[in-house]
C-alpha cells in the first residue's frame, strides 16, 4: 500500500508553538520539492470543527498537499489537486503521492518527534516521550536542557531547521536554509 513515507512528529503542551513549527518544516521541505503532508490531534476533546481545523488550513496554507485533523473519532482530510478525476479519488483509499508526513501531535505515539519545552515542568515530556529526534525550548523555559538529545533554543532557526533537514535526509545542493 502507498509509498515509504517519511514520518516526523511534532509535540508539546497547548500554545507550544507547534503549529508555527510545523508551518516552517513544511514550508522547507516544500522549497526542496517534496510533497508533504500532515495529520494534526485535536486534543482537546470533542469533534474537529471549524475552528479545530484553522491549524490544518495554516499547514495547507505553507504547502501541504494533503492536511488532515482528528479528534473524538472524527477525520478532517483536506486533498488540493487542480482537477479529479472519479478513480483518483477511490484511489485515495489506497494510498497518497507524498514524500513526508508531519504530525502536530500524538505525543504517545512511537515515531520520530520534535519536542518543544515552553515551562519548567514541561520537561516531563523528555522523561516520558519515546523516539526523541531533538528538543526546542522556549526563552520561558527554565528548566533542565537535556544532554543526551539536540536541544535548540526555538528562536535559532539557522541551527534546528538545517539540523532537522539532515534528520529527514532532505538534500540541499547548496547547504543553505
Amino acid at each position: 500500500m502507498g509509498q515509504y513515507q517519511k514520518i516526523l512528529q511534532v509535540v508539546g503542551y497547548q500554545n507550544s508553538g507547534k503549529t508555527t513549527l510545523m508551518e516552517q518544516l513544511i514550508k522547507q521541505s516544500v522549497e526542496f520539492g517534496m510533497k508533504v503532508a500532515s495529520i494534526k490531534h485535536h486534543g482537546h476533546g470533542g469533534k474537529p470543527d471549524f475552528e479545530s481545523t484553522k491549524d490544518s488550513a495554516r499547514h495547507e496554507r505553507a504547502g501541504a498537499t494533503v492536511t488532515a485533523v482528528e479528534g473524538d473519532g472524527t477525520l478532517r482530510l483536506n486533498v488540493q489537486k487542480k482537477e479529479w478525476t472519479l478513480e483518483q479519488i477511490i484511489s485515495l483509499y489506497d494510498h497518497f503521492e507524498i514524500d513526508m508526513i508531519f504530525i502536530e501531535g500524538y505525543k504517545k505515539e512511537h515515531y520520530p518527534k520534535i519536542v518543544i519545552l515552553q515551562m519548567a515542568e514541561d520537561y516531563e515530556l523528555v522523561e516520558q516521550l519515546s523516539n526523541i529526534v531533538c528538543v526546542l525550548y522556549w526563552p520561558t523555559y527554565t528548566g533542565k536542557i537535556p544532554d543526551y538529545y539536540p536541544a535548540f533554543p526555538i528562536d535559532d532557526r539557522q541551527q534546528y531547521i538545517p539540523f532537522l533537514c539532515k534528520e529527514m535526509r532532505v538534500q540541499n545542493a547548496n547547504e543553505e536554509v
